[in-house]
C-alpha cells in the first residue's frame, strides 16, 4: 500500500503546532501525550481509516475510532479539525467556556467525530467493544480503532474488557497502547510496573504487534497495514505504540513533567520555532 508520507508529516508538523498554541492560550491542558500521540492519530485520520467527516454516531459503512485516554483531546481536536469534521477556527476555543472543545471529549454539545465521553480512564476498551460487536450484527465488515495510555492500563476494567474480547472473538476491533513509560506521577515503571504487557496481552489471546518508535511515520503505516490484514481472523488486535512522551518539543520529550502542564510564553516560543507551519494557524 503506497502512502504519502511527506503530506502526513506537514499535517503532524501543523497538529504539533495547534497542541502548543491550544494548551498555551488557556494555560491548562495535556501537551504531552498529545504531542506523542500525534504521528499515529495523522497516519489513521489521514491515511488509514475508512471514514466519513459528514459524521453519524452509528458509523456504519466506516472504521470509527474512541479515544480512551481522553485527557489528551488537544491532538484529537486538531486531527479532527484538519480532517474535515469542523472548521480548523475553532480550536481557538479549546477549554473556554461554552466551547464544544473541553479539556476532555464530551458529547452533549455535538462536536463531530466525538462518540463518547472520555478521560474517565479505563473505560473506552468496553465502549468499543461494544460499536465492534453492533457492526458484526449489522454485517457491517468495518473496523473499530481506539487509542490508550499505558498508565490507563493499571484500571481493572480494562483486563476485564480484554477477557471478554478475545472470548467473543472480537476480531474487528484494533486497540492501540500508547506505550510511553509515563504518566502524571512518574513513570509507569515506578507507579505501577505493568510488566512484560506484550506477554500479558498475548496471554489473554490477543494478536500484539509493536512499533518500535512510535513516532517514525513509516513504522506506524506499516504496522496498522499489517493490523488492519490480521483483522477477521479470531482475534482482538493490539499494537504497543513505543512513543516519546512530549515528541517534537525537545524539552518537553522523555519526562513526565509535561503531562498535564501549560507553556509559558518563552517556551512556545521555543516549541514553535521545532514545528514547521505547513497548513497555517488557527
Amino acid at each position: 500500500m503506497s502512502h504519502d508520507i511527506t503530506k502526513l508529516k506537514n499535517v503532524a508538523s501543523q497538529v504539533r503546532r495547534d497542541i502548543v498554541r491550544m494548551v498555551h492560550a488557556c494555560q491548562s491542558g495535556h501537551p504531552g501525550g498529545s504531542l506523542g500521540c500525534t504521528d499515529f492519530l495523522v497516519a489513521l485520520y489521514f491515511d488509514e481509516m475508512k471514514r466519513n467527516p459528514g459524521f453519524d454516531m452509528k458509523g456504519k459503512g466506516e472504521d470509527v475510532f474512541y479515544l480512551s485516554n481522553g485527557h489528551i483531546s488537544p491532538v484529537f481536536y486538531s486531527v479532527l479539525a484538519h480532517a474535515g469534521y469542523f472548521d480548523k477556527s475553532e480550536l481557538a476555543t479549546f477549554r473556554k467556556l461554552n466551547s464544544r472543545l473541553q479539556g476532555h471529549p464530551t458529547t452533549h454539545e455535538g462536536l463531530p467525530g466525538v462518540r463518547v465521553a472520555s478521560g474517565s480512564l479505563g473505560q473506552g476498551l468496553s465502549v468499543a467493544i461494544g460499536h465492534a460487536l453492533g457492526k458484526k450484527l449489522d454485517n457491517d465488515s468495518n473496523l473499530v480503532f481506539t487509542l490508550h495510555g499505558d498508565g490507563e492500563l493499571q484500571e481493572g476494567q480494562i483486563w476485564e474488557a480484554l477477557m471478554f474480547a478475545a472470548h467473543n472473538k472480537v476480531d474487528n476491533l484494533i486497540a492501540t497502547v500508547d506505550y510511553n513509560g509515563q504518566q502524571i506521577d512518574g513513570p509507569t515503571s515506578k507507579v505501577l510496573s505493568l510488566g512484560n504487557l506484550k506477554g500479558k496481552f498475548e496471554a489473554f489471546g490477543w494478536k500484539v504487534l509493536e512499533v518500535e518508535n512510535g513516532n517514525d511515520m513509516e513504522q506506524i503505516l506499516k504496522t496498522l497495514d499489517e493490523a488492519k490484514s490480521l483483522a477477521h481472523q479470531g482475534q482482538p488486535i493490539c499494537i504497543l505504540l513505543k512513543s516519546q512522551m512530549g515528541a517534537g518539543v525537545d524539552y518537553m520529550m522523555g519526562t513526565h513533567a509535561w503531562h498535564g502542564k501549560a507553556p509559558n510564553d518563552e517556551q512556545l516560543q521555543r516549541a514553535l520555532d521545532q514545528l514547521e507551519e505547513t497548513l497555517g494557524d488557527y
